[in-house]
């Protein structure tokens, strides 16, 4: 008599196909997976570039006019000299021209101003900021301290928060 034995018979053709589903569910289930991961990091990536291009035109927008603002500084530093350069007999003796050069000088720092340009003013006395100010000579001066500005030679600007030309300025060499 012969015995069956379990390991002697076959699989029946329902279970080999239900064997099958698994393996092809398992596949799908894991393309599945690896989609949905590069979708994500699809959706991620475009959103980053959403975000920096966003903020290269804040950028643009808010520094793009850096070229021409320091093509303008000269300009301001000549109409301000010539003002510096008049003296009082000048002034009674020009004083249209003078209050022509006083109301061009007035409205292009106007014009800088509504455009984000603003003026480092230091003054005799301030402490050197490297940062704003840029030397141009040291020299020892009794009753000041190292580091302390002794003469401004032209006005910094800023654009926006940006250095747009530092103040140059003379610097005390005197040990404190």
């Amino acid at each position: 008599m012969a015995q069956d034995n379990p390991a002697t018979e076959s699989i029946s053709p329902d279970a080999s196909e239900d064997f099958l589903a698994a393996d092809e569910l398992d596949a799908l289930r894991a393309e599945r997976d690896e989609l949905r991961d590069r979708f994500m990091r699809a959706l991620a990536d475009a959103e980053n570039s959403r975000k920096r291009a966003d903020r290269d035109r804040r950028e643009a927008e808010q520094y793009g006019s850096t070229r021409l603002a320091r093509d303008l500084l000269p300009v301001y530093d000549n109409l301000t000299r010539a003002l510096d350069a008049a003296s009082d007999e000048t002034r009674t003796q020009a004083s249209a021209l003078i209050e022509g050069v006083e109301l061009t000088l007035r409205e292009l720092t106007n014009v800088m101003t509504k455009h984000g340009v603003t003026p480092i003013s230091p003054a005799a006395g301030d402490q050197f900021d490297p940062q704003m100010h840029q030397a141009m000579f040291e020299a020892p001066v009794p009753g000041t301290k190292a580091g302390q500005i002794i003469q401004v030679m032209t006005q910094g600007f800023l654009l926006h928060d940006r250095l747009l030309r530092p103040a140059q300025v003379g610097v005390s060499s005197t040990p404190g």
